[in-house]
C-alpha cells in the first residue's frame, strides 16, 4: 500500500503534486505514523520492556500520535508535557483529553525543567523513573523513526525535479535526504526560528546537499498569521484539502509565494509532501477563539 499523489495546480509553467501523507497510516496518519511505525516494532521486540515515554508541548502531534498508537497496540504510554499550568487546564486542551482518552499519563513539568531533558538529572528532578521504559524523544525523531519517514519516497518519484518538506526536529525530511535521488533538489520548509536547524539534521544523516527555507515560519512554532490563515481557508475550498497551520500550510504558503514572486528556482516538477498533524486544527481555532481572534481555520 501506498499513499497516494494528487495533482494540485500548475503556476507559471510550475506543476504542482501532493503527496497525502495525510491519508496514510493504520489508524495514526502522517509522518507520525512513518516514525512510529519502526519504533513500536522495537518495543514490541524486547520483553523487558512495560511501556513508552515520550515529550511534548500542550498541542503536540507527537504525543497525541504515541497516546493513539499505545491504544492501537495495548502499549502503556507516558506523555512528559511541557509546562506545569497545564495540569489544571486539561479539558481546556482537545489534544491533551485525546491522550488521556487512549490511555496516556501525562506528567506536568515546568518549561525550565522541561530544558534539562536531556540530561542524566532531569528524571530526578521530576521524581520518575523511565526503567523498564522504552524512550522516544521529543518529536518522535530518531534513527528508527528515519528509518520510516524514507519509506516515504517511491520509485516512480524519480521523475520530479524537487521534493518539498515541512521541517520540525528534522525526522521527516532527514529520511527523504537518505533516500534521494542526488539529481532531484530537496527543499525542506523551516516552521520554527531555529538557526541551527540544518546542522541538526545534518546530523542525523550522512550529509547531503538541500537547502532549507526559514522565510515563512510566521514569527515562530505554532505561530501564525492572518494571510496564512486566509491562504490554508482558501486552498480547502479550491482544492477540497486541509492544510494544518504548523507545517504544511506554511510549506505550501511558501511555494505559491516563492512562485508567483519569479523566486523559485528548483525545477517544474514539485513534490510536495504533506505530512497530516490535522489533529492539532481543533485546538488551534479554540486558542484563536481565547485570544479574541476571528482569524480561524474552516
Amino acid at each position: 500500500m501506498k499513499a497516494s499523489t494528487d495533482f494540485i495546480t500548475e503556476i507559471k509553467g510550475y506543476k504542482l503534486w501532493l503527496r497525502r501523507e495525510d491519508q496514510f497510516g493504520e489508524g495514526i496518519t502522517g509522518n507520525k505514523y512513518r516514525k512510529l511505525k519502526y519504533n513500536i516494532l522495537q518495543l514490541k521486540k524486547n520483553n523487558n520492556l512495560t511501556g513508552l515515554i515520550t515529550f511534548g508541548g500542550a498541542f503536540s502531534n507527537h504525543l497525541y500520535a504515541t497516546a493513539l498508537a499505545g491504544k492501537i497496540h495495548g502499549i502503556k504510554t507516558f506523555g512528559i508535557v511541557r509546562g506545569e499550568e497545564w495540569r489544571s487546564k486539561i479539558t481546556d486542551n482537545p489534544t491533551l483529553t485525546n491522550c488521556l482518552d487512549y490511555g496516556m499519563k501525562l506528567l506536568f513539568v515546568s518549561r525550565n525543567i522541561y530544558k534539562q531533558k536531556h540530561t542524566s538529572a532531569f528524571w530526578d528532578l521530576i521524581n520518575f523513573s523511565p526503567k523498564n521504559l522504552y524512550i522516544i524523544p521529543e518529536g518522535g525523531t530518531n534513527d528508527l523513526a528515519i528509518k520510516g519517514t524514507s519509506e516515504m519516497l517511491q520509485e516512480e518519484d524519480c521523475k520530479y525535479e524537487s521534493l518539498c518538506c515541512p521541517v520540525g526536529t528534522g525526522g521527516t525530511i532527514a529520511g527523504i535526504l537518505k533516500n534521494f535521488n542526488p539529481k532531484q533538489k530537496v527543499i525542506g520548509f523551516s516552521s520554527l526560528n531555529h538557526q541551527g536547524l540544518k546542522k541538526d539534521v545534518n546530523k542525523l544523516i550522512y550529509p547531503v546537499q538541500w537547502e532549507l527555507i526559514n522565510d515563512y515560519t510566521f514569527g515562530g512554532y505554532a505561530k501564525t498569521k492572518p494571510e496564512l490563515i486566509s491562504f490554508i481557508n482558501n486552498f480547502k475550498k479550491k482544492y477540497s484539502i486541509q492544510l494544518d497551520p504548523i507545517y504544511t500550510g506554511k510549506m505550501l504558503f511558501g511555494i505559491f509565494d516563492k512562485i508567483k514572486k519569479g523566486k523559485w528556482v528548483w525545477g517544474k516538477n514539485i513534490l510536495i509532501f504533506h505530512t497530516g498533524g490535522l489533529q492539532s486544527i481543533e485546538g488551534f481555532n479554540q486558542r484563536q477563539y481565547q485570544k479574541g481572534l476571528k482569524c480561524t481555520l474552516i
